[in-house]
């Protein structure tokens, strides 16, 4: 998909280009017919509800659910908080005793503020931490289980900013074992690595339809019915989504997201075996290149497209950025207000600030192809080299502005 002069994309975890054929599936109803689903009254309503329940049933398929399991929610964001909240909020309103819910360190934000958030309605949010490669050690799971009856485990499938993907079933099991509810965030995961619900044991799964290649805007949350998983809606409304999601269903994107899971579901294990190869061309390359690269996170327990590189000499990801911009990367960085913050992901590993800012975050997808991985190498090679040829300059007697300030 790559164009002469078009930026070279390597930011697939922040969101995947939609699959043209996921795009010629939506098509129809955007134009041809644009009836509510739940307009079922006429012909198109009638229609268009069915042409969401065959989504609904290729996204239950993909990670081995009952159609009827699957919810459609806004994305995953929306599915986090409404497994986390809702589960804990309905929990309490049953009188239960249970008040801990268990979290990793480096889950992504929208986990880990819906935690805390409970903090508030009495219950008690434990964050755990990671071993040095970004996994969970299980005898810290079971330690926090044992500690206090728990209500619910939330733990990411696959890591957004490292790419490490944790041991669910071992999690899951664990999890049952003591009784509590088993939610994880697999926005990352599904498509890219096997998943089955009942083999991790899971309770609650988020997914989003834009890291598979299908559309923005669009998501869904696995709830388990046997045994049956109950939850308290974040919002009142129509009673779409069997009273836990209202709201009018968005057609065209459920069926892009259907789409999206149906091509997963067939291709995903061989583009994960073709996208491995590309990020191990790129990563020699690159090694080669830049003497004392670093590679951050589990080597063995690692998502196919990811790697989170930490660069030498003293130079930020942002100069290499700067330095490269028809490269599309990211940082392992957050911006709040104007001052750039150590990413928390790569603290929670125990990384050194200055090491964490100058990482980069590489995701590789279906539609990067060896001349992208080549070019992208050489860029990032050349840029870093330019970052440290800068700052070389800064650091030189009389160009450094701090130094003749403070002589």
């Amino acid at each position: 998909m790559t164009r002469p002069n078009r930026p070279i994309y390597l930011d697939n975890h922040a969101t995947t280009p939609a699959d043209p054929r996921v795009l010629a599936a939506m098509r129809p109803w955007w134009e041809d017919n644009f009836a509510n689903p739940g307009s079922v009254e006429h012909g198109m309503g009638r229609e268009a509800e069915a042409a969401v329940a065959e989504a609904r049933a290729h996204v239950a398929a993909l990670i081995g659910a009952e159609p009827n399991e699957i919810l459609f929610t806004s994305g995953a964001t929306e599915s986090n908080n409404l497994a986390i909240k809702g589960a804990a909020r309905f929990a309490a309103r049953q009188g239960s005793e249970r008040r801990r819910v268990i979290t990793l360190a480096t889950e992504h934000k929208c986990v880990l503020e819906s935690v805390k958030d409970l903090a508030a309605e009495g219950f008690a949010p434990v964050i755990l931490p990671v071993r040095p490669d970004g996994l969970l050690d299980l005898s810290d799971l079971e330690a926090a289980l044992a500690a206090e009856p728990t209500l619910l485990v939330s733990v990411m499938a696959v890591n957004n900013e490292i790419g490490v993907v944790q041991d669910l079933s071992e999690i899951g099991a664990l999890v049952k074992a003591h009784g509590a509810l088993f939610h994880t965030d697999a926005a990352q995961a599904a498509g890219r690595i096997p998943l089955d619900v009942a083999e991790i044991q899971a309770d609650l799964v988020s997914l989003s339809a834009h890291k598979i290649y299908g559309p923005k805007g669009i998501g869904a949350l696995y709830v388990r019915r046997r045994p049956r998983v109950r939850l308290a809606p974040l919002f009142s409304g129509g009673g779409q989504e069997r009273g836990l999601r209202s709201g009018t269903l968005p057609a065209p994107l459920i069926v892009g997201f259907g789409e999206a899971c149906r091509i997963a579901a067939l291709e995903g294990m061989l583009d994960a075996g073709r996208i491995a190869g590309q990020r191990d061309r790129f990563r020699a390359a690159l090694e080669a290149a830049v003497p004392g690269l670093r590679i951050n996170g589990s080597e063995q327990a690692r998502v196919a497209g990811n790697l989170s590189l930490s660069f030498p000499g003293g130079v930020t990801a942002q100069d290499i950025m700067a330095a490269a911009p028809e490269i599309c990367v990211s940082t392992g960085s957050a911006c709040s207000s104007a001052e750039v913050e150590p990413s928390y992901v790569l603290q929670a590993l125990g990384l050194p600030p200055e090491q964490a800012r100058a990482t980069l975050r590489i995701g590789m997808g279906r539609f990067t192809s060896p001349l992208d991985v080549d070019r992208a190498a050489a860029a990032l090679a050349a840029a870093w080299r330019r970052a440290m040829e800068s700052s070389d300059n800064r650091d030189a007697p009389g160009q450094n502005p701090r130094a003749s300030a403070a002589e």
